[in-house]
């Protein structure tokens, strides 16, 4: 307990020690407050536009019920997961944002500014209407100067295992300004991307959870729609020699139609028997063909947008108050290494 008490006394010691050299600690605040001010004003303001949706969670697998996946739920585990038939579940949805291929399809949509209603590209936006600190300049100069040949460009047409050097970078930057957040206990999808102009920011968020939808819908209704076009491919197959083998029959028939020939009946029977057997063929593809196109209507699932994106007004960065205040705090800081320890360090030198 003595210890501990020494230990106190000391603390409150070195903070009248600090705050007895007034004019030391009220330089430090002075300079640490001007370069707290210059940093807030050059801190570009970002704004954060969310959406929050709820997939359709897909049955089967272990059969397990949903009392037992509510009871489960409860405790953050989430049953449905394990007991879903798809391979891509809410949990894995951030990585597919993280996916080059995603990313790079993100280049070529139309964005506006909250004070320009002209479209651009958001490639054009990242790349020319992005304010950047003035601390950031000599960095940019370096690997300006240091940064080897890009090499393939156009998301890899040349070869489809590259991609350039800028277009990986550019991809790095957005997906950082990409959340994407699942809730195990609801399976609520929260989506946000954070920019410098606020509406951009929102139509953004809104292609970003479009094409998450249109990702998961082809993912889901993939083998029907392969199935489709099959069935449909063999049912124009299955028509066409129908209807070959249907004129052949009617054709025989009517050049033959006064005869009563024993072998003209024997012909007419088996091409007709041939020209049925055809038809039941393409009944039976067209019904496949019908049961596939269902199939995909049945495993399109349905999103729930529980709040859709709207423009923020107020900026989700640090205000320049706080970054003011935080270089005061630093200064301070500063001030008591400096009387404590550092000057006794310059001096024995």
């Amino acid at each position: 307990m003595e210890e501990k008490k020494h230990r106190e006394i000391d603390v409150l010691a070195l903070a009248r020690q600090v705050l007895k050299e007034k004019r030391t600690l009220a330089k430090f605040m002075v300079a640490f407050s001007v370069v707290g001010l210059v940093v807030a004003l050059n801190t570009p303001r970002e704004f954060t536009s969310r959406t929050v949706l709820a997939p359709e969670m897909s049955s089967g697998g272990l059969g397990l019920s949903s009392n037992l996946a509510d009871m489960a739920s409860t405790f953050g585990i989430n049953l449905d997961k394990k007991s879903s038939v798809d391979a891509i579940y809410p949990e894995l949805y951030p990585d597919i944002f993280a996916s080059t291929d995603f990313l790079l399809e993100l280049f070529d949509i139309k964005v506006r500014t909250k004070d320009d209603d002209t479209p651009r590209t958001f490639l054009y936006h990242i790349t020319n209407e992005q304010k950047v600190p003035f601390w950031m300049w000599p960095r940019i100069w370096l690997s300006q100067l240091i940064k080897k040949p890009d090499g393939v460009g156009g998301g890899g047409a040349a070869d489809p295992y590259r991609i350039s050097r800028t277009e990986a970078e550019i991809c790095e930057g957005i997906f950082g300004s990409i959340q994407c957040l699942v809730d195990k206990k609801t399976s609520e999808i929260t989506i946000s991307y954070t920019d410098q102009d606020p509406l951009v920011a929102t139509i953004v968020v809104d292609t970003l959870q479009r094409r998450l939808q249109k990702y998961i819908t082809e993912y889901r209704t993939r083998k029907a729609r392969i199935d489709y076009e099959y069935y449909k491919e063999l049912s124009a197959k299955m028509l066409s020699e129908y209807e070959k083998a249907r004129n052949k029959y009617v054709g025989y028939a009517d050049s033959h139609k006064n005869l009563l020939l024993q072998s003209f009946n024997t012909r007419a029977e088996e091409m007709e028997n041939d020209m049925q057997q055809k038809y039941d063929a393409y009944k039976t593809m067209l019904t496949s063909m019908r049961q596939a196109e269902a199939k995909i209507q049945e495993n399109t699932p349905a999103f729930t947008i529980i709040q859709n994106p709207v423009m923020p007004y107020k900026p989700s960065s640090r205000g320049k108050i706080v970054i003011l205040f935080m270089w005061v705090l630093l200064g301070i800081a500063a001030d008591a290494a400096w009387v404590l320890y550092l000057r006794k360090m310059v001096k024995q030198k």
